[in-house]
């Protein structure tokens, strides 16, 4: 009876941990790191004081087991992804993409969102899910940032996306193998490639339909005050483009007085030679060596720099011609935009750019003036500075960090932002391509060749160390060290095995269609408590069991445990790629079962009569 106690305690002491690791992730009363690393201090300290026996005289949860979440291949993949991604936006080729899809979405965003959500489903249903979101994470913040919707509206139906679309197919997801490898060592046929796609599709069609228009709807927006804090939020600069004989914009006209091609710009002048016209701008097509004075964001002007660095020339045939390496010297290489701020007294007012010699003086351009008292419709070359203007200059990073020591302006240091690097933007694709590719493929596991395309963005210079770094989210490493350590104790303490067995019972003998659907329903509620792996194997053998005492197909109900496994939805510890996009997001805990819940009870519901009908009970 003592044995029996002792395991009762370890059993109990499991489940308190984790119902009070879930009390703090909800509240949010301590960092999501904090409350991590705390967990896996309490599972040390109660199962180091009170073992948990494996029949040799060891502990079956000693630090080298509830530790080694944090050596785990999925977590190394997921941070190894994100430093591969990471790459793909410092070079630019997002925002291509992001192009694409909102030609494709005609303007729309509406249209634009469905189309990503839609992609990202539709690879997960062939390639693993985490690398999906990893890709998709910066076109949703691109979507959001050109559509003006809250970020945190966006990235959990984006997570949402990718786990409904592992649900298609065999290899969506690793729940999926789990479950057909424990159909097999039972002495049940395998799960086939496509055995459960019909069923899957439409589960898949009613959770797209609701994570694009109700979702949205139902997550706050937590983004709103960090985006109002980001430089350039809505202030217009003057700036003005110097249209090449091979640029885009040559013989671009403006019907209703807007020039479509510019897209959030506003055109003030068009001055060609001696001649400005003015809006309307009824007649004019844009000609070879036309100057544009137009208005735009910060947000604006960076993305004309991401695409054609060479409309943004302002001082050229201003004062001296630059010399070939000074043209190179922001042309190339770890480029920075950021504002700097004209101070009273200073020798720069009453002079223009091209008097001051700003660009040859400080190696930095000017790219746009921003002035509150009055709008301004001359090049920006012929504006004579006053005292508070602000202007977006841009430069390489040592030579804007030089603007601390100029005594004429103030660097507004927290405007500073990395440019894409656009010249590394071939070799980034080649990696991310090759990690996605060989992956897929089979012919290596996801972590060595993520691990390999980590450092093969360092080593080729497209990310440098402390860039690589910093995309590595700790929340996210905590996370999932934490919840795979809880997952450990959970099953080596036996609490799982004794919930699953309750879950068992409780099923009982009764309708086929009733028991299927209560066993979803069970199932969905433990994958977003512990693991969906430990779910899948957990109650596969449970599922088989209860299918031969009514006397059905074990593979309807070893589906149904497939399906709701992957409902990972109402808690962030329920799936990776839940993880990935709270970050980016700005998501809160209680926010993933403020969206997921519902989400759960529909694909439930539709469930309880999509399979017994699919299944033929």
């Amino acid at each position: 009876m003592a044995g029996i106690g002792i395991e009762s305690l370890h059993m109990w002491a499991a489940f308190a941990i984790i119902l009070g690791a879930l009390a703090l992730f909800a509240t949010e009363r301590l960092p999501m790191e904090v409350t991590s690393i705390g967990v896996v201090c309490a599972l040390l300290l109660v199962f180091g004081v009170f073992p948990v026996p494996d029949g040799e005289g060891g502990n079956r949860l000693d630090p080298t087991r509830i530790l080694e979440g944090f050596a785990n291949p999925a977590l190394i993949t997921v941070l190894a992804l994100l430093v591969v991604g990471q790459g793909i936006v410092r070079t630019g080729l997002i925002d291509h993409a992001t192009r694409i899809l909102l030609n494709l979405g005609g303007g729309s965003g509406a249209v634009a969102m469905a189309l990503v959500l839609g992609a990202a489903a539709a690879f997960s249903a062939f390639l693993n899910n985490t690398p999906v979101v990893v890709m998709f994470i910066p076109i949703m913040q691109a979507l959001a940032g050109r559509f003006r919707i809250s970020v945190s509206k966006l990235m959990i139906p984006l997570s949402f996306a990718a786990i409904l679309g592992g649900m298609t197919t065999l290899v969506g997801s690793s729940t999926n193998l789990l479950v057909s490898g424990a159909l097999v060592s039972l002495g049940e046929a395998p799960l086939g490639f496509f055995d459960f796609t019909v069923p899957g599709v439409i589960l898949a069609g009613i959770g797209y339909f609701y994570i694009l228009l109700a979702a949205p709807r139902l997550l706050p927006d937590r983004a709103s005050l960090v985006q109002s804090l980001l430089p350039g939020g809505g202030k217009q600069f003057i700036a003005q483009l110097s249209v090449s004989a091979d640029s885009h914009l040559v013989g671009k006209t403006a019907p209703g007085g807007i020039f479509a091609d510019l897209g959030d710009m506003t055109v003030r002048v068009v001055q060609r030679d001696e001649e400005a016209f003015l809006p309307p701008f009824e007649g004019v097509a844009i000609r070879p060596g036309d100057v544009l004075v137009v208005a735009a964001t910060r947000k604006a002007l960076t993305e004309v720099l991401t695409r054609d660095p060479g409309l943004l020339d302002p001082d050229l045939g201003a004062g001296t011609p630059p010399e070939e390496d000074d043209e190179q010297r922001w042309r190339s290489g770890e480029r920075v935009l950021a504002e700097v701020m004209v101070v009273p007294a200073s020798p720069m007012i009453g002079q223009t750019l091209a008097q001051i010699g700003f660009r040859y003086k400080t190696h930095c351009i000017v790219l746009g003036i921003q002035r509150r008292s009055r709008m301004i419709r001359m090049q920006m070359t012929d504006i004579r500075l006053a005292a508070g203007d602000v202007l977006l200059v841009q430069g390489r990073a040592e030579d804007v960090d030089g603007l601390k020591r100029d005594p004429d302006v103030v660097l507004i240091a927290w405007s500073a932002e990395m440019l894409p690097k656009l010249d590394h933007a071939k070799r980034a694709a080649l990696i991310f391509l090759a990690v996605i590719g060989v992956s897929a493929s089979g012919m290596m596991p996801i972590v060595t060749a993520s691990l390999i395309g980590a450092v093969a963005m360092v080593a080729t210079g497209v990310l440098n160390v402390r860039q690589a770094l910093r995309a590595v989210d700790a929340r996210i490493m905590t996370a999932i060290g934490a919840s795979l350590a809880m997952g450990v104790a959970l099953q080596e303490s036996g609490g799982a095995s004794f919930l699953a067995q309750l879950a068992g019972d409780a099923l009982g003998r009764s309708n086929p269609a009733l028991v299927l659907s209560a066993l979803f329903l069970i199932v969905a509620a433990f994958t977003n408590v512990i693991s969906n792996n430990a779910c899948a194997v957990l109650f596969t053998p449970i599922a088989v069991s209860i299918a031969a005492e009514l006397h059905v197909s074990p593979a309807a109900f070893a589906v149904a445990v497939v399906f709701a496994a992957n409902c990972s939805f109402a808690s962030p510890l329920g799936y990776q790629t839940n993880l990935l996009v709270m970050g980016p997001g700005h998501n809160r805990f209680l926010d993933f079962a403020r969206a997921g819940a519902p989400l759960i009870v529909l694909l439930w519901a539709a469930s309880s009569l999509v399979l017994p009908w699919y299944y033929g009970f």
